[in-house]
C-alpha cells in the first residue's frame, strides 16, 4: 500500500501569548489552549492534497508525548487523515529520540513518504526531519513550499536566502514542510464526528525499544525585554541626531 507518514506535534496554540511561570521553570500550560504545530498542519494538508489527487492509498498520523496529545490527534484524522498512532510519554522527547521513535515507526508502517512540519513552535529546533532521514539513509528535502510527485521521485521546491531552489528526491524520502506550501483545511462538525470512529493506536516508547535519553538541560526561562516606547521625529535630520545620541551612528 502507498502510504504516507505524517508526524505532529502539540504545542500551545499560536494565537496564545504564552507566560513565564514564576520561578522561571518553564512556561504555563494550565488551561492554555494547545493545538497541533501550524508547520505539521500543513504537512498533513499536503499528504491529504497528495491521497486526493491518487498518489497515495493512505496517510497516517503519529504524534508523541502525554495521553492528552490524543485530542491532536482526532484533530488530525478529523481533517481527513485514516490512522493516527500515539507514542505515550509523559518525559519531554527531544529531537534525536524523537527521529529515533519515527525510525521505529517508518519500519514498522513501510510508507513511501514522510511528511513533517520544517520546526515546532515551541523548541524551534528544526531537527527532527533531518535526524530521521540520517537514520534512515534516504534523501531529504527540506523547507518545502511545493511538492510534486512523479512516479519514484519527488520534485521539492524549497525556499533558501537567495530564492528558490528545486530539487528531485528519489522515493521513500522525508519532505519537510514550509508556510507558503498549502493553506490547511477547515474541520467541519460533521467530520469531527467521523474521526472518533477512526482507528487510535497507542504504543510505549519501551515497546519500540528506543531509551528516552535527555541531552539538554533547560536552566532558566525567561520572557522577551519589555519592548521599549518608540520617539517620533519630524525629519531625517531630527532622525540622524537622535541616532547620534544613542551611538547607532
Amino acid at each position: 500500500m502507498k502510504r504516507i507518514l505524517v508526524g505532529i506535534k502539540r504545542v500551545v496554540d499560536y494565537n496564545v501569548r504564552v507566560r513565564v511561570k514564576p520561578d522561571g521553570s518553564g512556561v504555563m500550560l494550565d488551561g492554555v489552549k494547545m493545538s497541533i504545530n501550524p508547520f505539521d498542519e500543513i504537512a498533513l494538508e499536503e499528504a491529504l492534497r497528495i491521497k486526493e489527487r491518487g498518489d497515495a492509498e493512505e496517510v497516517v498520523v503519529v504524534t508523541m508525548g502525554p495521553p492528552d496529545c490524543q485530542q491532536q490527534l482526532r484533530t488530525a484524522l478529523a481533517m481527513g487523515a485514516d490512522r493516527a498512532l500515539h507514542i505515550e510519554s509523559t518525559e519531554p522527547i527531544e529531537p534525536l529520540t524523537g527521529a529515533r521513535l519515527l525510525l521505529k515507526i517508518v519500519e514498522r508502517e513501510q510508507p513511501f513518504l514522510v511528511i513533517l512540519g520544517k520546526q515546532s513552535i515551541d523548541g524551534d529546533n528544526s531537527q527532527t526531519g533531518q535526524m530521521l532521514a540520517q537514520l534512515w539513509n534516504r534523501p531529504q528535502a527540506t523547507f518545502a513550499s511545493k511538492v510534486d510527485l512523479t512516479g519514484t521521485a519527488a520534485k521539492v521546491t524549497r525556499e533558501v536566502d537567495a530564492g528558490l531552489e528545486t530539487l528531485e528526491v528519489d522515493l521513500p524520502a522525508v519532505i519537510t514542510t514550509d508556510l507558503r506550501l498549502n493553506e490547511p483545511r477547515y474541520v467541519k462538525l460533521p467530520d469531527i464526528m467521523k474521526a472518533k470512529k477512526k482507528p487510535l493506536d497507542t504504543l510505549k516508547v519501551a515497546e519500540l525499544g528506543v531509551e528516552l535519553k535527555s541531552r539538554i538541560k533547560v536552566l532558566k526561562t525567561e520572557p522577551p525585554a519589555a519592548r521599549q516606547k518608540g520617539h517620533i521625529v519630524k525629519d531625517v535630520s531630527e532622525l540622524v541626531a537622535a541616532l547620534r545620541q544613542k551611538g547607532l551612528v
